[in-house]
């Protein structure tokens, strides 16, 4: 009779991947360093994810269930555009501050082409009501008509690239002004002029 599965040792596998993937890469991380981090046999981590590859895709949605989770809470609902894209900004910005390990191996996970396509749609799920709120920018000519894939992966570009030089800032208490300029940079960018 199988035992039953410890929700503990599955997280640890998870942080262990994350700590692991983000020493040496998604894809250059053997299993083996994984479990060995995560304080189980190899065999143990192949009974709680078949493959790396199912390590990875859920590895990926744990990271973008955070990060979505992050964005909505407290979602200003009624408030303007600029109001509302900054408040996407500014909540993706502070998560990639707080925890770059994270960023980092999100970043990976997306350009990977190791990624399963059923992966990617559960992790952008999450994201259904920001996606909403931009086309409805969109359709009220507040915002550029422009894909929501561009979209996104310019503010993510733009949002990675600010917390990297926030992150070089250190303990500087205006670290936190690369945050607005980028914003205001990014804004201009898709903002339709009144």
């Amino acid at each position: 009779m199988a035992r039953p599965r410890s929700a503990d040792k599955h997280n640890a596998i998870l942080e262990a991947a994350l700590v692991e993937f983000g020493r040496r890469g998604v894809w250059a991380t053997p299993t083996s360093a994984i479990s060995r981090t995560a304080g189980v046999a190899e065999g143990t981590l192949f009974t709680y994810f078949a493959s790396k590859a199912l390590l990875t895709d859920a590895l990926y949605r744990v990271l973008k269930t955070e990060l979505a989770g992050v964005m909505l809470a407290d979602w200003p609902e009624a408030a303007d555009p600029r109001a509302q894209f900054h408040h996407i900004w500014d909540r993706y910005v502070r998560w990639g501050v707080a925890h770059p390990g994270k960023l980092r191996v999100l970043a990976q996970l997306k350009v990977s082409d190791e990624l399963s396509n059923e992966s990617r749609v559960a992790g952008m799920a999450p994201f259904a009501r920001l996606e909403a709120a931009a086309h409805e920018c969109m359709r009220r000519g507040e915002v550029v008509e422009r894909p929501m894939e561009f979209l996104g992966a310019m503010l993510t570009a733009m949002a990675e690239t600010t917390v990297g030089y926030i992150a070089q800032a250190g303990d500087d208490p205006e670290a936190f002004d690369y945050a607005e300029a980028g914003f205001e940079i990014f804004w201009r960018g898709i903002a339709v002029p009144p």
